[in-house]
């Protein structure tokens, strides 16, 4: 077994030190008393971005977000692939003796993407942070891009992917939500819908290109639920202080341009379910300029699945679809840094999904016309906050909000601020931003039995 003593020599320095140094005053091991903030506190340490909450308690959440989405990506497939090769073998570690040390050391690593970051996760014990840190720093800076990892673990897992999202009409009616509502940037697709990217455009060489772009200080963030500002400073400014200041000559740039919203309709025939998904423009993230709390209220208020088990729910469209019991409906507000959705999505069979449909169009027009009782509005703000807030008691809350809100443009998402904004909406907001829905066009995707299924135009909708 790998003492702990021998994991990485830096590493191990630093966690002997942080053990056996008396700590400085005003420091702290452990953070003090919750104070009921959920407030992060950010740093620039040498061009590279921090945040962190120094949440009570002996564990540490720390990830690096990387503007490395779907949105950025200049070839289809690029992010999946720079996904697929993160914590395999670097310079000085291989992917096996990564996988041994973090399970010494009892920690977990684990990484995921949304359509505008790329975020490489770990959770540790919180007197472990140099190991992570300088972890996190080499899968960045010296990760190997191999010709037989790609073929022997990158690339399967990419078609398993595919396979897999053309098999879901839901992940297929939600991505062509997006691509009808952005057309390209926040519309590429999440996840590559053929065989073409990893036979015309994907290969070790030019993913690795990629990660010049999407692993440079300007395009990454570190953050940290469980962590002291001051340690994760001194830990960065020590292990990141080799990452590239910028995008190398020759390599393009992950710049990408306003979100322009757009609208439309499309209908993919499919054997094995039935999914409607109706979106509308929402709201941008607290982190950008477009962020609309009445958004989440409105999401919260049409609802359609219940908050509380065994319980059908209480929401407009719990009850409003309680005849439908084919169909199952649910109302999300999906954040952007510089744009949203409103999106309703109705999926089972495609009778019930149908008339489901036709009674959400039928609800959106009661709150535009201030038809809804006062009681049901008080519920959705109390709702939508409770959600907002109660997000922050998870340790991974925020951390890829934020993350990207400090990339693009220096801000945290502070859930306090959040809160405090959902829980000011007012009646008047709901009825303005309800009619402001139905005035623009709507983007409808529609996944299933094509014949039993309604056209946006049947449902009232503009197109």
């Amino acid at each position: 077994m790998i003492s702990r003593s021998a994991i990485g020599q830096s590493a191990g320095r630093a966690l002997r030190r942080s053990r056996c140094t008396a700590q400085p005053a005003g420091r702290r091991g452990l953070a003090a008393p919750a104070s009921g903030s959920f407030q992060y506190q950010t740093a620039d340490v040498s061009g590279t971005k921090i945040a962190s909450r120094d949440l009570a308690g002996p564990t540490t959440a720390l990830a690096l977000v990387s503007k490395a989405g779907s949105r950025s990506q200049w070839l289809p497939g690029l992010s999946e692939g720079l996904e697929g090769f993160a914590f395999k073998n670097t310079n000085k570690r291989s992917a096996l003796r990564i996988t041994r040390e973090v399970e010494l050391l009892g920690g977990e690593y684990s990484t995921y993407r949304t359509r505008e970051a790329l975020v490489l996760g770990t959770k540790f014990m919180r007197e472990d942070l140099p190991y992570f840190v300088e972890l996190l720093s080499e899968i960045a800076t010296q990760t190997k891009y191999q010709e037989h990892v790609w073929h022997e673990e990158v690339e399967p897992h990419i078609k398993a992917a595919q396979s897999k999202f053309l098999g879901s009409t839901l992940e297929m009616a939600t991505n062509s939500a997006h691509g009808l509502a952005f057309h390209r940037g926040l519309g590429t697709p999440l996840f590559p819908t053929s065989s073409v990217p990893t036979t015309k455009y994907l290969d070790p060489e030019t993913i690795e290109a990629f990660s010049y772009a999407a692993y440079a200080k300007p395009n990454i963030a570190l953050v940290a639920n469980g962590a002291d500002s001051a340690e994760l400073q001194k830990w960065v400014g020590e292990y990141f202080a080799g990452a590239r200041g910028s995008t190398p000559e020759g390599v393009p740039s992950l710049s990408a341009s306003q979100a322009k919203y757009h609208g439309g309709e499309e209908r993919i025939a499919h054997a094995k379910g039935n999914t409607i998904v109706i979106a509308f423009p929402g709201s941008s993230s607290f982190t950008g300029g477009f962020y609309k709390p009445e958004i989440a209220v409105l999401a919260c208020l049409l609802g359609g699945k219940s908050s509380i088990k065994w319980s059908p729910g209480y929401s407009l469209l719990s009850k409003g679809c309680a005849d439908f019991t084919g169909a199952h409906v649910d109302t999300n507000s999906l954040i952007y840094s510089d744009a949203g959705l409103l999106a309703i999505t109705i999926t089972g069979v495609a009778k019930d999904v149908a008339g489901a449909a036709a009674k959400a169009v039928e609800t959106i027009k009661a709150v535009a016309n201030g038809q809804i009782a006062k009681e049901d509005i008080q519920k959705a703000v109390a709702q939508a906050k409770f959600k907002e807030l109660d997000f922050g008691h998870n340790i991974w809350a925020g951390i890829e909000l934020t993350g990207s809100g400090l990339i693009t443009g220096g801000k945290a998402y502070q859930l306090d601020d959040t809160g405090k904004a959902i829980g000011a909406v007012t009646e008047d907001q709901l009825k303005k931003v309800a009619k402001s829905l139905l005035d623009s066009k709507a983007s409808v995707s529609t996944v299933g039995d094509l014949f039993a299924l309604p056209y946006a135009e049947d449902l009232g909708l503009k197109v």
